[in-house]
């Protein structure tokens, strides 16, 4: 999920510049309407490669109390696992003609054709590397 908020500081953030930031956890199936109350902790900043000037900002899942993690933030609990990875996914799709690219004129392709991922790297490869 994301969130943006529009802050101004002197140079890049630290973390300990980053204020804890509240949302709704019963929108996100997190918490129920009445006690839906749910805390986003900063643990990761990096500079935003699209916005001049910005900073993504990775947040752990808290409790109201901003230190206990919420029961779906399971990354907080491998903190010590060294075996343990995380990485940022981009998902977007391609179209031509009012279809996604790689699927056929007539019809739906296979569950998994030549428009996935890299099995589709000569439909769209050159445009994702750009």
């Amino acid at each position: 999920r994301e969130k943006t908020q529009i802050k101004e500081f002197d140079a890049f953030p630290t973390l300990e510049q980053l204020p804890l930031w509240g949302f709704d956890g019963s929108s996100t199936q997190q918490a129920e309407g009445r006690s839906s109350d749910c805390v986003l902790k900063p643990v990761a900043v990096y500079p935003d490669p699209v916005r001049t000037n910005g900073a993504l900002v990775m947040c752990e899942v808290m409790m109201p109390d901003g230190k206990t993690p919420h029961p779906s933030n399971t990354r907080a609990t491998v903190l010590d696992d060294e075996s343990a990875w995380f990485g940022f996914e981009q998902e977007y799709f391609f179209y031509k003609n009012g279809r996604p690219l790689g699927f056929p004129e007539q019809g739906y392709p296979a569950p998994q054709g030549p428009y996935y991922t890299g099995v589709g790297y000569k439909n769209v490869g050159d445009i994702a590397r750009q």
